[in-house]
């Protein structure tokens, strides 16, 4: 299976990713803000156009937000394209008396509760690019469109803020309404802003998939790993001496890791030395995801450490993973408050060492689900019933996304 991914087209272009290492540079001198979005889990089944459109136009959305709160560009990258696999904290599952290996995402086995759909399947990988394959077409189809023409995203963003549950933005889109008609009246050249650049992330987790994914540079001779054009390694397989941290160390995509709140300074030390040891700026992205009750106190040390290193760094906030808790039915879920203050407390944390605070990485969708509690939209745990879609973890729903852009971008201001 792996010979036959290798001799399949590359996904994205080595001249893409340097464009998107250039991009993040900027942010991390305070140039531009990185905003990360989508599915937690990627389904095969859900790779179709209008689902698609749906986290597109909420990224769209999102960044027009971002964009006038920061008067920054804002670099927009999907969890899109690539995030077919998952982590799990337990190998298996049980249900009554059955027991079944853990669903690990649709690019190892089916979410189905029987045996045979438990069961890991090779050939999942190549369903793995051609499902990319699709959903990389039909981005660029999207974004180059028309679809992603900045009066069209605005003219959405006003739909939002006439539903009086959200009246307390409306302040805030009514500046960005006046600044949009201002363009127009001054002859603004909206040609160039009909196509935007979105590029794609995922957490690079299957190493066979990773490794045959990698090709070799015509131009330089470099190795880039062709399935994405932004790559992380999560807070389990985030070990400088382990095989994930190894492979993407010979790659010359952007990186990223999360760093959970056990990280130590000299962990953060040791995985610049490992992926960015010459300080290239725009290689090398932290994504904190520490949890609302940590992130104050867990975020201060490694910053201070990585600060006093001076090699570069993107600083960007999860503020979905460590607030996971279990609800009275039984389901998972968060809460927005949660996550928002775990965002502020990554504001404070950077205002406090005089550093940037780069960007979010969030969990989302385009679709009217109910996964997560709280927001102006006030979805309690009996909510959570009405839509609960997801195969993994909890997402924010399409209007959950823009009330949180809303925040983030007076925190910007």
């Amino acid at each position: 299976m792996t010979a036959e991914l290798r001799s399949r087209p590359p996904l994205v272009f080595a001249g893409e990713v340097d464009d998107l290492r250039d991009e993040l540079a900027a942010a991390g001198r305070g140039e531009a803000f990185v905003l990360t979005g989508g599915d937690c889990a990627e389904t095969f089944a859900e790779s179709t156009a209008d689902h698609l459109r749906l986290k597109i136009q909420t990224i769209l959305q999102m960044a027009v937000v971002l964009t006038y709160g920061a008067s920054l560009p804002v670099i927009k990258i999907g969890r899109i394209a690539g995030q077919y696999a998952k982590p799990r904290s337990s190998d298996i599952e049980k249900r009554g008396d059955v027991t079944l290996p853990s669903y690990r995402g649709d690019a190892v086995n089916s979410f189905e509760f029987t045996e045979e759909a438990r069961t890991p399947d090779p050939g999942r990988l190549l369903g793995t690019y051609q499902h990319a394959a699709a959903t990389f077409n039909l981005i660029r189809a999207f974004t180059k469109g028309g679809y992603a023409d900045l009066r069209l995203v605005h003219h959405w963003n006003r739909g939002f803020t006439s539903n009086p549950a959200y009246a307390r933005y409306e302040s805030l889109a009514s500046e960005i309404h006046r600044a949009v008609k201002f363009m127009e009246a001054a002859g603004a050249d909206f040609e160039s802003l009909r196509q935007v650049d979105l590029f794609s992330s995922h957490e690079a987790l299957l190493l066979e998939y990773e490794a045959a994914m990698t090709r070799v540079d015509s131009r330089t001779g470099d190795l880039y790993d062709t399935s994405g054009h932004f790559l992380w390694v999560g807070e389990r397989t985030r070990d400088p001496q382990g095989a994930h941290v190894e492979l993407l160390s010979h790659v010359r995509n952007p990186l990223g890791v999360k760093l959970g709140p056990t990280t130590t300074p000299e962990e953060a030390i040791a995985l610049i030395d490992r992926l960015n040891p010459d300080g290239e700026p725009g290689r090398l992205t932290f994504i904190a995801r520490m949890g609302s009750k940590h992130i104050r106190d867990a975020l201060p040390p490694l910053v201070e450490a990585v600060k006093a290193d001076g090699r570069p760094v993107i600083w960007t906030t999860d503020p979905m993973h460590g607030n996971t808790i279990t609800s009275s039915t039984g389901l998972k879920t968060r809460q927005f408050e949660t996550i928002m203050d775990e965002v502020r407390g990554f504001f404070e944390v950077h205002d406090a060492a005089g550093t940037v605070p780069g960007g979010i990485h969030v969990e989302l969708t385009g679709d009217d689900v109910t996964e997560i509690i709280g927001g102006s939209e006030h979805l309690d745990e009996q909510s959570l019933k009405d839509r609960y879609e997801t195969l993994v973890d909890p997402r924010l729903n399409h209007q959950q996304s823009l009330e949180m852009a809303f925040q983030v971008a007076e925190l910007l201001r």
